[in-house]
């Protein structure tokens, strides 16, 4: 659908991370924003807002991802279910009949490093590639969605992973792993997503549809992660590693750990700068830096 000062974007899960920095950036940019005040799961209610603000597009970032991680969703299997599945899936099915384009934030971790795409290898698991990662409910789920997701043909999901920003928002990877008293490290593909929001909102107006990695291309481990946070941060950080083996000890159910191949995505958008992960964390702990200082400011 052609794009106008008048079109009107749906956002729904806007009162969480990804869905409020969407809002912002989408109400910066002079577009026509609503905040969806259905829940995913009330499928009449949703498809009666949508009649109701007839929107041009609408941009899914509500889902249960589980407080205070993925662990939650072991144990509230129905609700991630009748959220995260059900709901997802009504909503992709009712913008499907009324003709309106939705971009679906999906999620990367439905992949774990293997023989053929093996860690350090550069190989990264591409869009046509069936899950292989099924060690929490939580990515379970998001795997079956994004198959299913496949058959609507208004319908654009983009698969983010570990987003970081430079907020420490509790949501911000950075923020997860710096308060954790160890944490394995392994490269993977991140999401920065002061660069790649824009890009989503961007391939809503151009119509994109079907599935994307949607990660900054390259991967950074945990490590990188956490001496830049110790350089710009917080100087007397300190942090120790363990293995997979020790890690799967304490926790309630597995993490994905992989590599993406952003090869589709760039493709598409060949106008569109996107930065190597490697340059882009850089520059997240840069701004990071100094917003903590604006603030510190103000605070005095």
């Amino acid at each position: 659908m052609a794009e106008s000062k008048q079109a009107v974007w749906l956002v729904y899960g806007s009162t969480g991370w990804i869905g409020g920095l969407l809002v912002k950036y989408l109400t910066k940019q002079g577009k026509t924003v609503v905040c969806g005040k259905a829940r995913l799961e009330n499928v009449h209610d949703v498809a009666t807002e949508l009649d109701q603000v007839k929107p041009a597009y609408v941009m899914n970032a509500a889902g249960l991802t589980g407080r205070p991680n993925v662990d939650w969703c072991e144990d509230h299997k129905q609700e991630v279910v009748a959220v995260n599945v059900i709901g997802t899936l009504a909503l992709a099915d009712a913008c499907e009949k009324r003709g309106i384009h939705m971009t679906n934030f999906g999620t990367g971790c439905i992949y774990s490093y293997d023989a053929e795409h093996a860690l350090g290898s550069g190989k990264g698991f591409t869009e046509s590639d069936a899950a292989n990662f099924s060690g929490s409910f939580y990515s379970l789920t998001k795997g079956m969605v994004q198959k299913l997701i496949e058959n609507y043909s208004k319908t654009l999901t983009l698969r983010v992973r570990m987003p970081i920003s430079d907020d420490l928002n509790h949501r911000n990877f950075i923020t997860k792993i710096s308060k954790y008293e160890r944490v394995v490290n392994i490269p993977n593909s991140i999401t920065v997503l002061k660069e790649l929001l824009p890009v989503s909102v961007i391939m809503a107006e151009r119509g994109l549809t079907g599935t994307y990695n949607f990660t900054n291309p390259g991967v950074v481990s945990h490590n990188e992660i956490l001496d830049l946070y110790k350089q710009y941060v917080d100087p007397t950080f300190t942090y120790r590693n363990f293995t997979e083996e020790e890690q799967s000890k304490i926790l309630k159910a597995g993490r994905s750990n992989n590599e993406l191949d952003q090869s589709k995505l760039l493709k598409a958008l060949p106008d569109v700068p996107i930065p190597h992960i490697k340059e882009s964390i850089v520059g997240v702990f840069q701004r990071m830096k100094e917003n903590l200082a604006n603030n510190r400011a103000m605070e005095l």
